[in-house]
């Protein structure tokens, strides 16, 4: 079967139009060679924003703040900033009082409202996050639009994750190329709903608000919510997805052309599958990655407890 999108050599979330990224070392990780730890992914536009985030019951006041803004928003952000070596998770109502300074912080940095960024915490639970270390830190963020900045900022969010996950996959469409691209991390801790993982991504197509988030929990849902490296669930699990519209052409929406539609569904649940695959890949002590095919079910629904059951055991 021809599939209607390709894959972009060398993609990551930088190869759609209009979103520049970055990483830098501020030192909440153990310093190394090439270690990174604070990042940036910024729209140069308003971009509609959609997420899926963990259903534990204890979440990290990072995911808290960004599931509300989320919610009361207006559909619209500018960006994303996230660290890793750090949860923020277990501190107290700190713990929110950094997460907000985090997103002013880098809005400062970057020329938006602090109310237009997301922020992801990814590391250690129980310690506060090193506020110090992080103001001075993100004013070294150097944001490019090239692979090179969508690859550091993979980096940035790494944890025990043994290389950056990155991916990007194009289409066709009324005489316009629309790309989607994401990133990713999560090694341990995988298993569904969703994981110990990020994941953020972008696109160039203009996407209505509301189609948005329902194609991005429909992806989530076959691709990161049926991935399972050891059985445990995480505090800080966040999917984000960013459309700008910067390839033009009109709204992609419940009311547009079937082909259009199914093209951009294409190319978003291919970018979530194969970062998906990535996290098991590259699981912590996993020596082989399993794929479970359920045939015959009477639903997906039934098919998702039949592959959970017998790739958890």
């Amino acid at each position: 079967m021809s599939l209607d999108y390709r894959i972009v050599e060398g993609g990551s979330v930088t190869s759609a139009r209009g979103f520049r990224a970055g990483g830098t070392f501020a030192g909440l990780k153990t310093a190394g060679d090439d270690v990174l730890d604070l990042g940036i992914l910024l729209s140069d536009s308003p971009a509609a924003v959609a997420g899926t985030f963990s259903r534990n019951k204890i979440l990290s006041p990072s995911v808290t703040l960004s599931k509300a803004r989320l919610a009361d928003g207006d559909g619209y952000a500018r960006g994303v900033v996230a660290n890793s070596g750090c949860a923020n998770c277990a501190v107290g109502e700190q713990g929110l009082f950094d997460a907000q300074d985090m997103t002013e912080i880098a809005a400062r940095h970057v020329g938006v409202s602090a109310d237009e960024m997301f922020v992801a915490s990814t590391g250690m639970i129980g310690v506060e996050l090193p506020m110090a270390l992080i103001r001075e830190g993100m004013g070294e963020i150097e944001l490019s639009d090239h692979t090179s900045g969508g690859i550091a900022f993979a980096r940035s969010i790494m944890t025990t994750d043994t290389r950056p996950k990155h991916i990007a996959a194009s289409f066709e469409a009324g005489g316009r190329t629309y790309t989607v691209g994401g990133v990713a991390k999560g090694v341990g801790m995988i298993h569904p709903d969703m994981a110990t993982m990020l994941a953020f991504i972008s696109t160039d197509a203009d996407v209505g608000v509301d189609y948005l988030q329902d194609e991005l929990s429909a992806a989530v849902d076959v691709s990161f919510n049926m991935v399972d490296v050891d059985g445990d669930q995480s505090t800080n699990d966040t999917v984000l997805l960013f459309a700008n519209g910067a390839a033009g052409g009109g709204m992609i929406d419940y009311d547009s052309g079937e082909e259009l539609r199914r093209k951009f569904r294409e190319a978003l649940t291919a970018v979530c599958i194969h970062l998906a695959k990535e996290l098991a890949r590259d699981g912590e002590g996993a020596g082989h990655v399993m794929a479970v095919t359920v045939d015959g079910a009477v639903s997906d629904a039934d098919a998702r407890i039949a592959a959970r059951e017998i790739s958890s055991s």
